[in-house]
């Protein structure tokens, strides 16, 4: 009977580890269409609301999703501080302190820090370029993720559920 309990819990062990890796994947193409969506929030309040960089983002990290919301909301607390650095700066700590807490991978990380660099450094029309370009880039990463997300989540469950059943084989 205790074999029996022992056999089960190691592989829902097993299991859930795979699960948890396959989350991973899951995460990453929900986690870019979400900063992609905050981008076009961000550039409607640049272009249509005249907002101020700083209470942009507030605005941004207070209508978007709450697992991005952090990146937007940090952003707008560093050009709040009046630390003397640019916007751009400020992009890139926030990139920074946010992006370990994500499913996002280096290449994400490249194109959300190329996108802090001409912030707030030009008129609305560029900064809505900027944008566009990078919404296009997170597009298209995000359909990346989602072919690997096909691809590996699925391969990541069996393999913990059938590693587990290997293991509990081998053990009894």
């Amino acid at each position: 009977m205790l074999k029996l309990i022992g056999a089960g819990m190691t592989l829902a062990a097993c299991g859930s580890i795979g699960v948890t890796w396959a989350r991973v994947y899951e995460k990453r193409p929900q986690q870019l269409v979400a900063i992609e969506g905050a981008l076009q929030l961000l550039e409607t309040e640049i272009l249509y609301g005249a907002t101020p960089l700083p209470e942009a983002m507030a605005q941004v990290a207070a209508k978007c999703d709450p697992e991005m919301a952090g990146l937007f909301r940090n952003t707008a607390l560093e050009l709040r501080k009046m630390a003397g650095i640019t916007a751009g700066e400020a992009w890139e700590a926030a990139v920074r302190d946010f992006f370990p807490g994500t499913a996002l991978n280096k290449q994400d990380l490249q194109i959300l820090k190329r996108f802090g660099a001409p912030l707030g450094a030009s008129d609305k029309e560029d900064q809505a370029k900027h944008i566009e370009l990078t919404k296009s880039q997170l597009k298209l990463a995000a359909q990346q993720a989602e072919s690997q997300c096909r691809k590996h989540a699925l391969v990541y469950k069996y393999l913990g559920f059938l590693g587990g059943l290997l293991l509990v084989l081998i053990l009894y």
